[in-house]
């Protein structure tokens, strides 16, 4: 059997994607005026800059992140059939968060008992949850994991109803048409934003300077998340079945690029600078910020998409272990995140100083864990589908000791 060439440059951007959610996370405690909802790591140095910057990471990086799970999901259903590809979701998605949840969530809370009881101004207590949220469980940023195992169940289900109604194929050519004339024609981004705007626009419980409600607090997603990463998703299922079309993204990059920004700065004028974290009224302003804030998410996802393809296809070493590892330093960053976090909050610092110290602070330290704790172990196989292979080989001398890595890939996926 020959294995098809890794995507680079999709595992670039997918490391991309998760990464940013460290920097995002990283960001939080900064955030102007971000005590009231009840989070109690709230630094004495706010940023409007960082506020900017959670602003439009969280425009786009789960969607981004789900694209890519759908993409790489197609290529592991067709290559393994139906009953490996489940077996390997299990193993790769569904167990880390079943055996990650409660070893994380004490690891979480810690650092935010240690900031509640520095008494930080401003911080108010926790609003009770909206009416909307049903079967309560604190998920924490491990929400995507649990997301990710529904919508392979989703869209497998989905897919399975088709086909029994499709046995011709008529209706899958009239999709692969439909996703065609969405990517070669610039105006398809509306038809992609559609479903996240009208579902954010109608959410009686929407946060609009938030953007998409992180379904991370119940094990029913609000619907706004559900639908905008329930597009994303079947969106890259269904672009691996014509990966040509990858190259329309890649040669325009730059208008993509110049498309998000301008819509991000359109959001941003409706809605204000300014972190607000209470919900709006419904209205017109409101629709027309939830079409601007959705066509800005996918406008970054091409944009990225194609920056990735433009400048990441060749292969790397560097940027290949930076992709394995993501995967590793997103599941356990919260909880040194926030107890850097906790820990620099009362400093008399400048957040220029502290952003920056909290993140060369806990990366390293994460990446140290991975390569020595992860990389050639079984939590590296279960993670990556690879587990590496550590060499040593002794000089002439019989002490000195170089270490390489050799291995053999297995399936690749999100």
């Amino acid at each position: 059997m020959i294995v098809p060439e890794r995507l680079h440059s999709l595992d670039a951007v997918r490391a991309f994607a998760l990464l940013s959610g460290i920097v995002l996370h990283a960001a939080m405690s900064f955030l102007p005026g971000f005590g009231s909802v009840g989070f109690p790591i709230i630094d004495q140095s706010p940023s409007l800059v960082l506020g900017l910057l959670f602003f439009v990471i969280h425009s786009f990086r789960m969607s981004l992140f789900f694209f890519i799970a759908g993409y790489f999901a197609h290529l592991q259903f067709h290559r393994r059939g139906l009953r490996d590809f489940l077996r390997d979701r299990g193993k790769r998605i569904a167990l880390p968060l079943i055996i990650g949840w409660p070893i994380l969530f004490p690891l979480v809370v810690l650092p935010i008992i240690l900031a509640t009881l520095q008494h930080p101004a401003g911080v108010t207590q926790p609003p009770p949850p909206p009416n909307g949220v049903t079967l309560a469980f604190p998920l924490l940023h491990l929400w995507f994991l649990y997301v990710l195992c529904l919508l392979y169940l989703l869209v497998l289900s989905v897919r399975a109803v088709l086909i029994s109604c499709d046995r011709g194929g008529q209706l899958r050519l009239s999709v692969d048409r439909c996703l065609r004339g969405i990517i070669t024609n610039p105006a398809g981004v509306i038809v992609l934003a559609t479903p996240a705007s009208v579902a954010l626009a109608a959410y009686p419980y929407w946060v609009p300077w938030m953007g998409i409600p992180t379904p991370d607090t119940s094990l029913i997603p609000n619907s706004p998340a559900l639908i905008a990463f329930f597009t994303a998703f079947s969106f890259g299922w269904l672009m691996h079945r014509q990966p040509d079309l990858l190259s329309i993204w890649k040669n325009r990059w730059k208008l993509n690029l110049l498309f998000a920004i301008s819509l991000s700065v359109a959001a941003l004028t409706i809605v204000g600078p300014i972190p607000r974290y209470s919900p709006e009224e419904p209205g017109g302003l409101m629709v027309l910020y939830a079409a601007c804030y959705s066509l800005s998410t996918w406008c970054w996802i091409f944009a990225f998409m194609g920056i990735g393809l433009q400048f990441f296809s060749a292969p790397s070493h560097q940027l290949r272990y930076l992709a394995d590892s993501s995967y590793w330093l997103y599941l356990i960053h919260l909880p040194l995140v926030f107890l850097a976090q906790a820990t620099v909050m009362s400093w008399n610092i400048h957040w220029i100083v502290k952003f920056p110290m909290i993140l060369l602070v806990t990366v390293p330290l994460m990446l140290v864990s991975y390569h020595y704790c992860v990389r050639s172990t079984f939590v590296g196989g279960l993670l990556n589908g690879r587990r590496y292979q550590r060499i040593v080989h002794q000089n002439a001398t019989g002490v000195a000791a170089v270490v390489n890595e050799s291995g053999v890939d297995t399936a690749r996926a999100e």
